[in-house]
């Protein structure tokens, strides 16, 4: 492949081996309300500026009389199958059988249970049961089309326990009982919007204005949840052109992407759903979609907020940040001073283009900034 004259150069070599963290100078948004902080560690500890926005809140039914009645109407004749498809979820419907003093684990133990996952599985295991299968995949679309295959026999007749996870799962539960089976659904917990909505509305806001530069989603419901209050914020479109160009959404995994997915929005995913590998994820896709630059004799890198100059992190204000990134989008093009007034925060003038850009090389030096007479200014490439 040959380039164009006009291309700009990609550094190499040491220039590029050495600089700070690999988050540094981005900002990444948290919608998890479970394990936020240990998300928001994984990236801190890569550099990055961490915003949090719970998206959902967990209330469990412990004392709820919807999981006692629905617990009583699986102990009410032997289950055949049974889908556990979260371990805290599982987990906590056998601990919750057990403080009411009702025989769920020995009446289970009669059944074959399936795992949607490794934690639901290690929740089976650690209730003292035994797993029969669970998907490569990790998903429920998964658990589904095993049943349905008939892999573990004609659904025609037989009772299927399965504990649910804040989604009701209207299309897994209709397709089982197609099929002939009894389904008992049991919901151990639901998700609801956050008590406080208002870090939540603030992300959209970010979103929209690019002050963010990654939004990661741990579960379906958060990602549901933001696409809700943007929809009752009336910015829903707004929100999905965001997270379509430009703002990365990153969720851990197909199942979590859906409402996404749904929305037209596609998503990055690791390869298997786990918070470290949703860490990684950011960490190799963010950097990668902002190139490093020949600026004269340096190698710079234009972020989220702020610049990598030849290994060195250069925090920048928003105004000087919005010229950088106006010319780094047009390296080595001549860009007009009245093309860059619109990117300014809270709008300007010429002046305040002017202001910008000495502000600009008093932070990263003469040499990267030129001033093309009458015409504007431009990247040194």
């Amino acid at each position: 492949m040959t380039s164009s004259p006009d291309a700009p150069a990609l550094a190499t070599g040491p220039e590029q081996a050495a600089g700070p963290a690999p988050l540094a100078g981005y900002t990444v948004a948290v919608t998890a309300a479970r394990r936020r902080e240990e998300l928001g560690a994984l990236l801190d500890r890569r550099g990055a500026r961490v915003v949090y926005a719970p998206a959902i809140r967990i209330v469990p039914l412990a004392d709820d009389a919807e999981l006692v009645a629905a617990t009583e109407a699986v102990l009410a004749a032997p289950v055949d199958l049974v889908v556990a498809t979260t371990g805290v979820g599982f987990r906590g419907w056998l601990e919750a059988a057990e403080a009411w003093d009702l025989p769920l684990v020995g009446h289970l133990r009669g059944a074959r249970v399936l795992a949607r996952g490794p934690k639901a599985r290690g929740a089976i295991r650690g209730g003292g049961l035994v797993d029969a299968w669970s998907p490569a995949s990790e998903s429920s679309a998964e658990v589904l089309e095993h049943l349905l295959s008939g892999a573990e026999g004609p659904l025609e007749g037989r009772r299927v326990a399965l504990q649910l996870h804040g989604d009701p799962l209207p299309e897994f539960v209709d397709a089982l009982r197609a099929a002939g089976a009894e389904v008992l659904t049991v919901p151990v917990y639901r998700w609801v919007l956050p008590e406080d909505v208002a870090p939540l509305r603030r992300l959209v806001g970010q979103v929209l204005a690019r002050a963010v530069d990654a939004v990661t989603f741990t579960s379906a419901p958060a990602a549901a949840s933001l696409l809700s209050v943007a929809a009752e914020l009336g910015r829903r479109d707004e929100l999905v052109a965001a997270l379509t160009g430009g703002v990365l959404p990153v969720a851990v995994g197909p199942v979590t992407a859906g409402p996404l997915t749904a929305a037209g929005i596609p998503t990055l995913q690791p390869q298997r759903s786990r918070l470290g590998a949703l860490a990684r994820e950011v960490v190799a896709r963010l950097p990668e979609r902002d190139p490093v630059l020949r600026v004269g004799r340096a190698a710079l890198q234009v972020r989220g907020h702020a610049a990598v100059l030849d290994g060195r992190l250069v925090e920048l204000p928003p105004g000087p940040m919005a010229v950088l990134r106006a010319l780094a989008a047009r390296p080595g093009a001549v860009v007009a001073e009245a093309d860059l007034v619109p990117g300014l925060p809270g709008g300007g003038d010429g002046h305040a283009v002017e202001m910008a850009v000495t502000r600009l090389r008093a932070a990263l030096g003469p040499g990267v900034v030129e001033t093309v007479v009458e015409r504007g200014y431009r990247l040194a490439v």
